[in-house]
């Protein structure tokens, strides 16, 4: 059997990738009178006389819900809540597994920006953060914004920021190997959806100055009629030099080309066009923009998609455990650039000089002590901003 095959059947036996512990006795009266009633009442008022009390006599400071509404589910598309659940699950596994946060999948039934805004405030309470996956743009990025602004506990849009992070801290090491400077780079991106606007925003506050992005109508540029409000506003910050045409012309003689986009898009010769020492993060899934042997044949120094079967894999599973874990021990009431700059940091730093190679510019992810470096970097960096509550 292929790997999809063998996880269908897997999925078939687990019948769930995550499930409740007790964390408590119940195998006694005096067991049951701590845990429950009439012990109970006391937690209970000390409550609701101190909402704050709730991260510290109750397992809120420590979960966090995965939300979707199963409209942007991997590369499958508007597949549903219920479908996206597999993907939910195992998001939920890896918060566990990498950062011992309790996460719990909800799926919502709604396409609607103000019915799924006003199903997480109204569950808010129970949670120590929030992170929002796989939901369509644009429409995911109004529900950030707005739950972001008015909520107190972190909010974050792994798709858009923990795909940022990972390509920042790639674009670290990347950067090192080939001796660039990131503010001298010509960078491209194929994708603007909610990563790729997000990756553009991102690498602005880095110190990137020169980013094209592109989409499957050519190179974004200010004035385009085609051009979606999110895009629109990304227009007045890239392409300075307002270039019109398409990828094959955004990506000559550029030093870096992120792909977020789709499969093959991307050509031998259209690789073969950038500048030398060419660093290709071709992200889509599961197929990439170009294969991997077909863009170092045509010259590519460095190479990095999203696939476990390829060198440099560059996947947000490296982000979100350690950042929740930094932000939720720092009692944070939001996730903010600093804390997401410190994080893309911490990635990097795991790979040393000695370790560092075309082959090899990221830590795997199942490297808990990247996991680890992430929740350090985001502790200190909360701290430093003055937005944890930890007095």
């Amino acid at each position: 059997m292929n790997v999809r095959e063998q996880s269908l059947k897997k999925h078939a036996e687990w019948k769930g990738k995550i499930e409740t512990v007790c964390r408590v006795p119940a195998d006694s009266a005096q067991a049951l009178s701590l845990a429950y009633t009439p012990g109970v009442a006391e937690p209970c008022m000390a409550i609701h006389n101190d909402v704050e009390k709730s991260f510290d006599l109750t397992r809120r400071w420590n979960t966090v819900p995965v939300i979707t509404d199963g409209t942007a589910v991997l590369g499958l598309g508007d597949i549903g809540p219920e479908a996206g659940m597999p993907v939910m699950e195992g998001k939920c596994a890896l918060f566990k597994a990498y950062g011992n946060v309790d996460a719990y999948p909800l799926c919502i039934r709604s396409k609607d920006t103000e019915e799924i805004i006003k199903t997480v405030k109204l569950l808010a309470g129970s949670f120590g953060g929030v992170n929002l996956e796989d939901i369509s743009a644009p429409r995911c990025f109004e529900i950030e914004t707005r739950l972001k602004a008015e909520l107190d506990i972190p909010v974050f849009h792994d798709d858009q920021h923990g795909t940022a992070i990972v390509m920042t801290a790639a674009l670290i090491n990347a950067l090192k190997l080939a001796g660039k400077d990131k503010s001298e780079i010509s960078l491209v991106i194929n994708g603007a959806g909610a990563a790729g606007i997000a990756i553009a925003k991102f690498l602005l506050d880095f110190g990137v100055k020169s980013i094209t992005v592109c989409d499957k109508n050519g190179i974004i540029c200010e004035g385009e009629p085609w051009l979606n409000t999110p895009q629109s506003q990304l227009a007045k910050i890239t392409n300075l030099a307002h270039m019109r045409g398409t990828l094959a012309d955004a990506m000559r003689g550029a030093d870096v080309l992120i792909g977020v986009s789709g499969p093959h898009c991307i050509t031998k010769a259209m690789a073969g066009s950038m500048a030398q020492k060419a660093i290709l993060f071709t992200c889509a899934n599961p197929v990439p923009e170009i294969e991997p042997q077909d863009a170092k044949a045509a010259g590519a120094y460095i190479i990095g998609t999203g696939s476990s079967a390829n060198p440099n894999q560059i996947n947000n599973v490296l982000v979100f455990p350690g950042l929740f874990r930094g932000a939720l021990d720092a009692r944070a009431t939001t996730i903010n650039r600093e804390m997401m700059l410190a994080a893309a940091y911490g990635i990097a730093e795991c790979v040393t000089a000695q370790q560092l190679s075309p082959d090899y510019i990221l830590p795997y992810a199942y490297d808990k002590s990247a996991h680890q470096s992430v929740a350090r970097a985001v502790y200190k960096a909360a701290v430093a901003t003055g937005v944890s509550k930890l007095r």
